[in-house]
């Protein structure tokens, strides 16, 4: 990984007079950045070697890579127009309706002790029952269905697609035959692919899941609290010890439980791990397959004309601005029927994963790629003329 790291974030070239001038000095370096500015381009090569390498990271839109590209006027004027006058509309919007849940989840958690795990770092009000969770849940699906409305998505195209897979339909006839019941399983997570931060304010629209979360968000002001309310599942990417066994049992646990429990939030799971561009699906991790529970995939797309709203390899200060400055923005989805998976498939939760992933492109007319989290942060290294690749490949193991 090292030597393809090397081979790709090279120096561009120095002008031919200054060059001649170093020979003669017999001094000859040039520590120019892959990339040192907006205006500041790679070589010709490299930039097309860049992108058909990491092509599931490669932003499309007129912003260009890290939303950093040369607008045209029309574009700039509208950007500084929406600046002065729809940005901050949105934001004091935005702010008020956060507040007011946060003040909803502290009133619903009053007298209430959340549950507790040290061992693993947890904090959370998974297990809240009566009025309590239902102002909750029904007060952050319509306030986050207000928000989306708030950012721009004033319509979202929703399509419920009913397909059967033919294990289903075998497994259907062999419960006939049983005599057993027809009445389907309680799927126990939400499998979706990862395209922005989006992804999250619908799901909380649509079904308000509980979701796996860095360990800083429980800390965060007003977030914090409200992360708690959904039972998030909190992670340290960083961390080295042997914490993620631990982590991974308790999404296992919870997605046995939504399986069981009808009362009991649904996880709601990215198993890429990480955002592409929207065109692509990467390798599932194992984690939401482990628990063998059937799960129901989401496709979700955001069609643009001029700012991609992928979050891949463009900054979120400067992501969250560029969304704020358009005015209309779409989110397309595509629910699939439950994935019921086979003995075979609960036996290995790899081929359980990698069949739920197969699926979801076919239906989605994603791209299958084999590239991740890692080589995600080479490329952001590449763009960023990071010449510090150690420090980049240690991080892999996430």
């Amino acid at each position: 990984m090292e030597a393809e790291l090397k081979d790709i974030i090279k120096p561009v070239p120095p002008p031919q007079h200054v060059l001649e001038q170093a020979l003669d000095d017999g001094s000859c370096k040039d520590d120019r950045p892959l990339l040192k500015s907006a205006s500041a381009r790679a070589s010709a090569a490299s930039i097309p070697e860049l992108e058909k390498k990491y092509a599931a990271f490669v932003r499309k839109d007129v912003y260009g890579a890290m939303g950093r590209g040369d607008l045209p006027l029309p574009e700039k004027v509208l950007l500084g127009i929406a600046l002065v006058t729809l940005v901050p509309i949105r934001i004091v919007l935005g702010m008020s309706m956060l507040l007011f849940y946060y003040l909803i989840c502290r009133i619903c958690t009053l007298f209430l002790a959340p549950n507790r795990d040290e061992d693993e770092g947890q904090e959370d009000f998974a297990h809240m029952r009566g009025w309590r969770r239902e102002v909750i849940v029904r007060c952050g699906r319509f306030l986050s269905r207000i928000l989306l409305f708030l950012l721009g998505f004033f319509w979202i195209n929703e399509t419920y697609k009913d397909v059967e897979l033919p294990q289903h339909k075998s497994q259907a006839t062999e419960n006939e035959d049983k005599g057993q019941s027809a009445e389907p399983e309680r799927p126990g997570a939400v499998i979706s692919n990862h395209v922005s931060y989006l992804d999250i304010l619908y799901h909380m629209s649509s079904s308000f899941p509980s979701f796996v979360a860095k360990r800083s968000v429980a800390k965060l002001p007003l977030v914090g609290l409200i992360s708690k309310c959904m039972g998030c599942v909190y992670v340290q990417r960083e961390s080295k010890s042997s914490d993620f066994k631990g982590i991974s049992g308790v999404v296992t646990e919870r997605v046995k439980e939504a399986h069981q429990n009808t009362s009991a939030p649904m996880m709601m799971l990215f198993p890429e791990g990480t955002t592409t561009n929207g065109d692509y699906i990467l390798p599932f991790k194992t984690g939401a397959f482990l628990a063998g529970a059937p799960v129901v995939p989401v496709i979700l797309r955001y069609p643009y004309q001029r700012f991609s709203l992928a979050w891949d390899s463009i900054s979120g200060v400067r992501h969250v601005i560029f969304l704020l400055c358009q005015f209309i923005n779409r989110m397309e989805v595509i629910w699939l029927p439950v994935y019921y998976p086979s003995q075979e498939e609960k036996d290995d939760p790899k081929l359980y994963a990698n069949n739920v992933r197969q699926w979801m492109a076919h239906e989605g007319n994603l791209i299958v790629s084999d590239i991740g989290l890692a080589e995600k942060r080479i490329y952001h290294a590449a763009l960023n003329g990071n010449s510090s690749l150690p420090s980049v490949i240690h991080q892999k193991d996430d």
